[in-house]
Parts: C-alpha cells; structure tokens; sequence
C-alpha cells in the first residue's frame, strides 16, 4: 500500500507516525500479523533525499500493537530484486538461490502478502515483482496517501475478507 514517494514527503513527521499507527492499529485488529507500506512510485524529484524514516533507499521495521510494520520506501520491485541479489551474492555464492533470494525480498515477513491495497485506479498496477502479486488478493482504493484513513483499510480487509481464495484454482 502506498502512495508515491513525493506524497509520502509531504506528510510532516506527526502525520506520518499517526498514519502509520492507525493503519498498523486497524490491520491489528483484523488479526494481521505485519503490515508492509511501500511506494508505488519514486519521486518525481530524482534530487530529493530525505532525511527521515521515509528515506529514499531506507527500510525500517517497528512493533506496533502486536504488528510488525514494514516501510520500505523501494518503490520499484526490479530495484529491491537487484539490491537483494547484489546482498545475496556478496554474502557468497552458496547463498543465492530461489529459496534464498524469495525470503530475503519478504524479510522480515515469514510468508508472501495475502492482501495488497493499491491506491488508485483499477486500471494501474503498482511497479512491484509479479511474484509479490500472483498469491495475494488486491483491492483498490480510489484515493491518495494524503487522503488514506483507517476506515479505508478497514474497507479493503472486509472486501478481502468476503473473497473465496482458490490460489489459482478454477472451481
């Protein structure tokens, strides 16, 4: 779920915690075990480096009412797939394989996601790996990240949650 870096940088830092928190505080209560924000699209400023938790190549990681939250402010999935094959292969050879590779790109996440918000039209995927994607339902939400609220990932998790998942099955 996620915005574009430039409206990630237009939040203060009061905004983005109390965003970050309510969102983490709904997908707890909804059972959710790690919460990911990423991105969907670099800065339009390619000089724009930001000093804060909301860096331009930073990944943190914090607990929040039993949630793990993930922000990760790659927002393109061919980069994160490069920087973790360059971190893999400097780690040495034996450590870079399939299995290696897909559980370094979800660190600290056990498993692939089972539900991706994307903020905008249905009509635009966000530029992520397609295997990030293939397992998970998506659900659309027809807003910005300066607009997002609790009750729109409360939305997306009820949707979610009257889905029958067949993980590639037809029937």
């Amino acid at each position: 779920m996620g915005g574009t870096l430039d409206e990630w940088h237009a939040l203060n830092d009061a905004q983005w915690t109390q965003l970050r928190h309510e969102l983490c505080t709904i997908a707890s209560g909804a059972g959710a075990s790690w919460l990911t924000l990423r991105p969907y699209q670099r800065s339009a400023n390619t000089n724009a480096h930001a000093t804060s938790e909301r860096g331009a190549t930073t990944r943190t990681i914090e607990q929040h009412q039993g949630c793990t939250v993930i922000v990760d402010s790659c927002a393109d999935g061919r980069d994160r797939l490069l920087l973790t094959i360059e971190q893999l292969r400097v780690a040495g050879p034996d450590h870079l394989d399939e299995a290696a590779l897909g559980a370094a790109l979800m660190t600290p996440a056990p498993c692939e996601p089972d539900l991706t918000v994307v903020l905008g039209p249905s009509t635009r995927l966000p530029p992520s790996l397609v295997w990030e994607l293939s397992y998970c339902e998506l659900v659309f939400i027809d807003a910005t990240w300066d607009q997002l609220s609790g009750p729109h990932l409360e939305h997306a998790i009820n949707e979610y949650a009257l889905r029958h998942r067949r993980f590639g099955g037809i029937t």
